[in-house]
C-alpha cells in the first residue's frame, strides 16, 4: 500500500513540474530588442515570362501583379503578427527585399481519363533581410516558397485564384515565421 501511494506522490509531481515550467513554445519575438520594425520593400519580378515551355517548365506561368500582391500579404503578415512594426525605410531597423523568381501550377493527380484532379500551386522568391542601420545581412534565402494545393472537382474543389491567395498568404507566414524566430 505503502509503495503505491509512494508512485502516486511521485507521478502527480512529476505531472505538476511539467505544468509549471511548461513546453518551452512562446508567441515573443526571439528577435535582439533593438530590433522593432521592419520595412517590407516591393518584390521585382524575375519570372522569366518569355521562356519556352519545356517537359520542366510545362506547369509554370506569370499572373499580373503576383509581385505586388504577395508584397501586400507579407506586409499584412507583419503587422497581424505584432513582433514587428511597418516603417519607412529612413526609419526601419530592418529592412526586407525580395524578388518573385518561380510561380507553378503543378499537376499532382490525374482521374482515369488523364485530365487533371488536384494541383499544387507554388510561388516562389529570394529574399535577403538586412540591418537598417549596421548594412549586415541577417539572413537569405533562395527558393523560399508558399504552396497551396486544390482540386477542380469534388466537394473539396476550389478556383486557382483561392489557391494562389492561400499559396501568398502562406508565403507570408513562412517569411515572419523567419524573421521572428530567427531559424
Amino acid at each position: 500500500m505503502k509503495g503505491i501511494c509512494l508512485r502516486k506522490l511521485i507521478v502527480v509531481s512529476l505531472a505538476a513540474v511539467f505544468f509549471i515550467t511548461g513546453c518551452g513554445y512562446t508567441t515573443k519575438s526571439l528577435l535582439p530588442s533593438n530590433l522593432k520594425t521592419i520595412y517590407v520593400d516591393n518584390l521585382v519580378n524575375k519570372i522569366k515570362v518569355t521562356e519556352e515551355s519545356s517537359d520542366s517548365r510545362m506547369y509554370r506561368g506569370y499572373r499580373p501583379g503576383m509581385e505586388l500582391e504577395a508584397t501586400r500579404t507579407i506586409r499584412d503578415k507583419y503587422l497581424s503578427d505584432g513582433n514587428l512594426k511597418i516603417a519607412d525605410p529612413e526609419t526601419a531597423d530592418l529592412i526586407l527585399t525580395g524578388e518573385l523568381v518561380d510561380f507553378r501550377n503543378e499537376a499532382l493527380r490525374y482521374n482515369r481519363d488523364d485530365n487533371i484532379e488536384e494541383y499544387r500551386i507554388r510561388i516562389v522568391v529570394n529574399l535577403e533581410m538586412k540591418n537598417a542601420k549596421s548594412g549586415t545581412v541577417r539572413w537569405t534565402e533562395n527558393n523560399f516558397a508558399g504552396e497551396s494545393l486544390y482540386r477542380t472537382t469534388g466537394t473539396l474543389a476550389k478556383s486557382e485564384a483561392t489557391a494562389i491567395k492561400e499559396a501568398d498568404d502562406d508565403l507570408a507566414r513562412r517569411v515572419v515565421e523567419r524573421t521572428i524566430e530567427e531559424w
